[in-house]
């Protein structure tokens, strides 16, 4: 990886009942990282020296935070596995198997247990998300199977899921200002991706993308855009798209300086969807104030 860039996995998955939600973000190069920025301003920029799992558990669970950044040290990764510290990613011939191990943060409590996802198909493909070809997005398992088994807290559900990766050659507050992006589960399992960036020199990149759980994709006609009402802490602009403007915030699962994350009740192509929803200002990110706060949440313990 080049000095400065990144790569994350991430995962995120409802319950069947509706009541449980988790997202999970694996870091190597960890772009929102108060240290790693500093590090590029001091051009010492290793992203193997700036790696976290960042998991977030929502619904009637006790709803929990954790990002603890790890040092290369901590790091272990080949073609299969990926070792942050105390928690993995394994590859397996059935999925992918999360052991969990973290502490929450800035009250300390543990998030410790497994999430199993299975995937119904895998997508092949990459897409890029700026004209300089420097950001990409593959959508790995867009329809899967998730399966969550906390000891701590106490918590088994099983639920419909989602996985994909990001890699960049660049930080990412260099290649944009601002993104809104959604996933969301149609009543016969396909799954739509809505995802809409500017890019710093204001040019807009927007993918609209319709996955089936037999591995078939095919762009699906803008919706019209609609404003969301802004987060209620943080005061996040959201937008997505949606058929006559017909998509309702449900839920604000995570209210941030720089970002909101959200579910949404949606509706494409005629259809009800139920989507994770997030809004990113990247400028948001850069200002000092921000990068002063946010070692209060994102604690770094490295070794190496």
């Amino acid at each position: 990886m080049t000095p400065g860039g990144y790569l994350w996995w991430y995962l995120d998955a409802w319950s069947d009942d509706g009541r449980h939600g988790i997202t999970l973000i694996a870091f190597v190069g960890s772009v929102f990282s108060p240290y790693y920025a500093l590090a590029r301003r001091r051009g010492t920029a290793d992203p193997d020296h700036h790696v976290s799992i960042n998991v977030a558990l929502y619904g009637n669970a006790p709803r929990r935070w954790a990002m603890t950044e790890r040092g290369r040290g901590d790091l272990q990764r080949d073609r299969d596995n990926l070792v942050i510290g105390p928690s993995a990613l394994e590859w397996g011939p059935d999925g992918l198997t999360v052991h969990l191990n973290e502490i929450t943060a800035p009250l300390p409590s543990r998030i410790r247990g497994t999430i199993r996802l299975r995937p119904e198909a895998l997508a092949a493909r990459s897409y890029t998300l700026d004209q300089q070809e420097r950001h990409h997005w593959r959508p790995i398992a867009p329809c899967a199977r998730v399966e969550v088994d906390l000891q701590q807290p106490g918590l088994r559900w099983l639920g419909h899921g989602y996985m994909d990766s990001n890699i960049g050659t660049e930080p990412l507050e260099q290649g944009f200002r601002y993104w809104d992006w959604s996933r969301a589960v149609m009543p016969n399992g396909d799954t739509v991706v809505l995802y809409e960036a500017t890019q710093r020199d204001d040019q807009e990149r927007m993918l609209t993308l319709r996955f089936d759980p037999r591995g078939g994709v095919r762009d699906v006609e803008p919706p019209r855009r609609q404003g969301l009402p802004t987060s209620a802490w943080w005061r996040i602009d959201r937008a997505t798209r949606a058929d006559d403007g017909r998509a309702a915030v449900r839920q604000t699962l995570t209210d941030t300086p720089f970002y909101v994350r959200s579910l949404l009740d949606t509706r494409i192509e005629g259809e009800p969807g139920l989507a994770f929803h997030e809004s990113l200002s990247l400028e948001r990110f850069e200002t000092t104030v921000v990068q002063l706060m946010l070692p209060f949440r994102m604690p770094r313990r490295a070794r190496g």
